[in-house]
C-alpha cells in the first residue's frame, strides 16, 4: 500500500449526496479481484454515454461531457470533494480500488459509509469528514478558480487552501499511523513476522505430534 504524508493535488468535484458503491465502480467489473485496472471504469456510468464492458478499450468510448471528470480542468486531479453518505451502497472494496488507480489520494466530504470509509484507509486514500458549511466553501472556491490545489498534511492533520487558509481534520490516531507508514492489514501482520516465527517453532517442540505428515 502507498504511503500517505503529504498530498499537494488538483481537487474534483462530486457534487450529489448518496453516492454509492454501484455508482463509483458498477457490479459488472467486480469478477476482477485485483487491485489495479478499475481506474477508466471509474464513476463509470456517469463518464460514458454507453454501457461498459470488462476489458474493454474505454478511450474509445463515447463520454459524457457533461461530466465534471472529463472536462479539461480537472484532469489529473487527486483530491476529489464529495458530499453527504459518500461511498454507501454494499461494501465492495473496488471502490476505494478505482478511485486509487484513477489518481484520488484523498475524498474530503461531510460524511461517509461506515465500510467505505474503512475500507479506503486499507487501500491508501485518506477519508477526511469537515462539517457540510466548510465543504460548501471549497466546492464554492473550487468552482470559481481553476487550477483549485488542496495541500493536504496528514501528519499535521490540517488541509491548505490556496488562500493560505488552514483547516483542521480528526483522524484515528493508529488509521493515521497505518497510512503513514504504508500499512494494510497484511504489511501490520508481517511487522511481526519474526514473533510468527517463534510462535511456530516453540509450538512445533511443544507439540510435535501436530506436525507429524499422516500418511494414508
Amino acid at each position: 500500500m502507498k504511503a500517505f504524508t503529504q498530498l499537494d493535488g488538483l481537487a474534483a468535484p462530486m457534487d450529489r449526496a448518496n453516492v454509492d458503491t454501484d455508482m463509483i465502480i458498477p457490479k459488472q467489473f467486480l469478477k476482477s479481484i485485483k487491485r489495479s485496472g478499475f481506474g477508466p471504469n471509474l464513476f463509470d456510468e456517469l463518464r460514458y454515454l454507453d454501457e461498459g464492458r470488462p476489458g474493454e478499450d474505454c478511450s474509445q468510448r463515447p463520454i459524457n461531457p457533461d461530466f465534471p471528470l472529463n472536462h479539461a480542468r480537472y484532469q489529473g486531479a487527486s483530491v476529489l470533494l464529495a458530499r453527504e453518505n459518500f461511498g454507501c451502497g454494499s461494501s465492495r472494496e473496488h471502490a476505494p480500488w478505482a478511485l486509487e488507480d484513477y489518481g484520488f489520494r484523498c475524498v474530503i466530504a461531510p460524511s461517509f459509509a461506515d465500510i467505505f470509509f474503512n475500507n479506503c484507509f486499507k487501500n491508501g486514500i485518506l477519508p477526511i469528514v469537515l462539517p457540510a458549511d466548510v465543504v460548501d466553501n471549497l466546492f464554492n472556491e473550487m468552482y470559481s478558480s481553476e487550477g483549485y490545489r488542496l495541500l493536504v498534511d496528514l501528519p499535521a492533520q490540517t488541509i491548505t487552501t490556496p488562500a493560505g487558509d488552514v483547516i483542521t481534520f480528526d483522524v484515528d490516531a493508529f488509521r493515521k499511523h497505518c497510512l503513514i507508514n504504508g500499512l494494510d492489514d497484511i504489511g501490520l501482520t508481517l511487522q511481526d513476522a519474526d514473533a510468527i516465527r517463534d510462535f511456530e517453532k516453540n509450538w512445533q517442540q511443544k507439540s510435535p505430534w501436530l506436525f507429524r505428515e499422516h500418511r494414508a
